[in-house]
C-alpha cells in the first residue's frame, strides 16, 4: 500500500469519527485554533529568517562603505526572488493580498499548497536583501493559504473554507504585530468582505492563537512596538485634523505612483533582465536614499524616539549639527521616493507588501509635519512622537482603505490607548480624503475593474459565480446557410427546441431561423422545395463570448429584451445561453448561499 494511500484512509476515518463525536461548530473551532498556531509559527521564522540575513549582511561591513553596498544587495536579492520563484516555484508573485482576494472570489476559495511557503522564501531573499517592501503581505498569503488547504483536508464547504483564510490571515497579522484585535480587524476589512456574528468565534480564536505563538518564541521583539512616551491634548485636534487631510492625499500620492510605476517596470517582458534593471534603479534609489533600505522599521523607530538626525546618516544629505529645513526636505524627498522603490521591488520580482510601506510614508510624513509646526513656533508645542504614530495610521488607513485595522493596529503597538481619539480622527479624515480620489483601495483596484472582485453587492456577486461555460445550451440542432425549407422541417421534427442556428463552412453563425419564422409555410411543399433558409433567418440582437463575465451578459439581456442569445468564440458557434438558465442558475446558487 503506497503511502499517500495509507494517508487517506487515515483522513477518511478520521473525518468519520469527527462526524460522529466532535459538531461542525466545535470542529470549526479547533481547526481555527490550529490554523493560528501554525500561521504564527510561520510569522516567527520569516521574521527570524529576515533580520538574520539583515544582520549577515550588514553587521560586519564598515558603515562609512554602507551606501556602496546598499547598491549591490537589492538587486542580488531580487535577482534571486526571480530565479527562485519563477524556475523553482514556478509562480508569479505580485501583490499577495490581491490575489488571495481573487482566490477567493473567483476560485472557490482554494490556494494553491506552494503558496504555505513559497513567500516565506522569496520574501525573506527580497526584503532580507533590503528590498523596499514589507513582510506583512506574504505571511498574510502564507497564512491564509496554510487555512485554505487545512479546510480542504477537512473537506469543508466554501463558505467554512473562506473563514479559515481568514483565520490564517488573522493570525498571521497578530503574530507578527502582537495585535490581535488588529488582525481580526483587517481580516474583516480587508480579506473577508462579510463576516457574519457567528463566523467571528474562530478568527478570534485564530488571532489569539497566533498572537500566544509570537509571544512564546518572541517575546516583545515584534515587527514594531513603541510605549507612548506624551500624552494626548485635546489642544492639538486643529493640528492633528490637518494631519489626516495630508496623509489622506499622501496615500492618494502612493497608491497612484505605484501603479504607474509598477506598469512601466512590467512592460519589460523579460523577468531576468526586468530583476537586473528593477535591481539596479532600486539599488541607486537606496544609495542616495539610505532609509528606504528594507521595511524602513528602523528609521520609524529612530523617528518615534525623536532622533532624526542619525536618519541622515549615510546619506550625501548628512551635515554634523541640527539643520531643520535639511532635514525636513530630506524626509519629503524619502517619502515622495518610497512608492517608486517599493513598486519598483515589487515590479521588478521582488516579493513583498505594501503594508510596511504605507506605515513609513505615515511616520515621515507625520514626523516631517510636526518638526514643521515646530520649527515655526520655535519650541516644540505639539509631540513628534505621536504625530509620527498617528501619521502612520493615517496613511495606512487610506492606501489599505481600511481605517479599523489602523486605529487598532497603532492601539496595540503602543500598548495603550491614550491616542485613540486622534486615531480615531486622522483614521477617518484620511480614508474620506483618500476615498475622494481614489474609490478602491491598492488591494482591489485591479480586480475591481476588471471584475474579478465585487464587493457589498449581493446580486452581483451572486452573479459573477456563474461559470458562462457550465450554462451554455448545446442541444439546438443548426442548419447549413445553404440549406432548404425541406431539410429545416426535418430538423424541426427531432428537435425539442424552437431555435435553429443557421452557420456556413466554417462553422460561423450567420443568422438564426425560429419556428415562428416558419410556422406559415412549413407545411406547403412548393415553398419546402424553393425556399432558401438564408432568406428566412434573422441576426441575432447580440452575441456573447464564452469568457465573458455574467454582469455583462446580463446587460444585454437587458438591453436587447431577447430570451436566448447565441454564444460565440471567434466568430466560430459554440451555442446559447438562456435567460431562464441564467435565473435558475442564480436562484440554486443563493439558496446554497444561505444555507451554508
Amino acid at each position: 500500500m503506497s503511502l499517500q494511500k495509507k494517508w487517506n484512509d487515515y483522513l477518511l476515518k478520521f473525518l468519520i469519527w469527527r462526524l460522529k463525536h466532535i459538531s461542525d461548530r466545535n470542529f470549526i473551532l479547533i481547526v481555527g485554533s490550529l490554523i493560528g498556531i501554525l500561521s504564527g509559527l510561520a510569522a516567527v521564522l520569516l521574521k527570524v529568517t529576515v533580520h538574520f540575513i539583515e544582520n549577515l549582511l550588514t553587521s560586519s561591513f564598515d558603515k562609512q562603505l554602507a551606501n556602496y553596498y546598499y547598491l549591490a544587495f537589492p538587486m542580488v536579492g531580487i535577482l534571486l526572488t526571480v530565479l527562485v520563484a519563477n524556475y523553482l516555484l514556478k509562480e508569479n508573485l505580485g501583490h499577495g493580498i490581491t490575489q488571495i482576494l481573487y482566490d477567493i472570489s473567483k476560485r472557490s476559495g482554494i490556494i494553491q499548497k506552494t503558496k504555505m511557503y513559497s513567500r516565506l522564501v522569496t520574501s525573506a531573499l527580497t526584503v532580507g536583501f533590503g528590498g523596499s517592501v514589507g513582510l506583512e503581505a506574504p505571511i498574510v498569503v502564507t497564512g491564509s493559504a496554510i487555512g485554505s488547504n487545512i479546510s480542504i483536508l477537512a473537506h469543508l464547504d466554501q463558505k467554512k473554507r473562506n473563514i479559515m483564510i481568514g483565520c490564517g490571515a488573522a493570525g498571521a497579522i497578530s503574530a507578527i504585530f502582537n495585535s490581535p484585535i488588529a488582525g481580526v480587524i483587517f481580516c474583516m476589512e480587508v480579506i473577508l468582505a462579510e463576516v457574519r456574528i457567528s463566523n467571528f468565534v474562530p478568527l478570534l480564536i485564530s488571532s489569539v492563537s497566533g498572537s500566544i505563538i509570537s509571544l512564546m518564541l518572541l517575546g516583545d521583539d515584534v515587527l514594531f512596538s513603541f510605549q507612548l512616551q506624551d500624552p494626548f491634548i485635546a489642544a492639538d485636534v486643529p493640528y492633528y485634523f490637518f494631519l489626516g487631510v495630508v496623509t489622506g492625499l499622501a496615500s492618494v500620492y502612493f497608491t497612484r505612483l505605484m501603479y504607474k510605476t509598477e506598469a512601466a517596470i512590467r512592460k519589460l517582458k523579460s523577468n531576468l533582465r526586468r530583476g537586473a534593471i528593477g535591481g539596479v534603479l532600486l539599488g541607486i534609489i537606496i544609495f542616495i536614499f539610505p532609509p528606504i533600505y528594507g521595511e524602513g522599521y528602523n528609521t520609524i523607530k529612530l523617528l518615534l524616539s525623536n532622533n532624526p538626525d542619525t536618519v541622515l546618516q549615510n546619506s550625501f544629505f548628512f551635515e554634523s549639527g541640527s539643520n531643520i529645513p535639511l532635514l525636513v526636505l530630506f524626509l519629503v524627498a524619502v517619502a515622495l521616493i518610497k512608492p517608486i522603490a517599493s513598486a519598483i521591488t515589487i515590479g521588478a520580482g521582488g516579493s513583498g507588501g505594501i503594508f510596511a510601506p504605507s506605515l513609513f510614508i505615515g511616520a515621515v510624513v507625520g514626523f516631517a509635519y510636526a518638526t514643521v509646526v515646530n520649527y515655526f513656533y520655535g519650541a516644540e508645542v505639539i509631540s513628534s512622537s505621536n504625530f509620527t504614530l498617528i501619521g502612520m495610521c493615517g496613511a495606512m488607513s487610506g492606501v489599505l482603505h481600511a481605517p479599523l485595522t489602523a486605529i487598532f493596529l497603532i492601539a496595540e503597538i503602543t500598548s495603550g490607548y491614550e491616542l485613540f481619539v486622534p486615531l480615531m480622527l486622522v483614521s477617518a479624515i484620511s480614508y474620506f480624503t483618500s476615498s475622494i480620489f481614489e474609490k478602491n483601495s491598492l488591494y482591489t483596484k485591479n480586480l475591481i475593474e476588471r471584475g474579478d472582485l465585487i464587493q457589498y453587492d449581493k446580486d452581483r456577486q451572486v452573479l459573477s459565480q456563474i461559470d458562462i461555460k457550465k450554462i451554455i445550451e448545446k442541444d439546438l440542432l443548426s442548419i447549413p446557410v445553404d440549406a432548404k425549407l425541406a431539410e429545416l422541417v426535418e430538423l424541426v421534427k427531432q428537435s425539442k427546441r424552437n431555435i435553429f442556428p443557421v452557420i456556413n463552412k466554417n462553422k460561423e453563425l450567420v443568422g438564426i431561423v425560429t419556428l415562428d419564422d416558419i410556422r406559415e409555410i412549413m407545411f406547403d411543399a412548393e415553398s419546402q422545395e424553393e425556399v432558401e433558409v438564408s432568406s428566412l433567418m434573422s441576426v441575432p440582437p447580440a452575441f456573447i463570448n464564452s469568457h465573458e463575465n455574467m454582469q455583462s451578459v446580463m446587460h444585454k439581456f437587458e438591453m436587447t429584451n431577447a430570451w436566448n442569445l447565441p454564444v460565440l468564440d471567434n466568430g466560430r458557434y459554440i451555442g446559447f445561453v438562456s435567460k431562464s438558465r441564467i435565473f435558475s442558475t442564480y436562484r440554486h446558487k443563493l439558496k446554497r448561499q444561505q444555507s451554508e
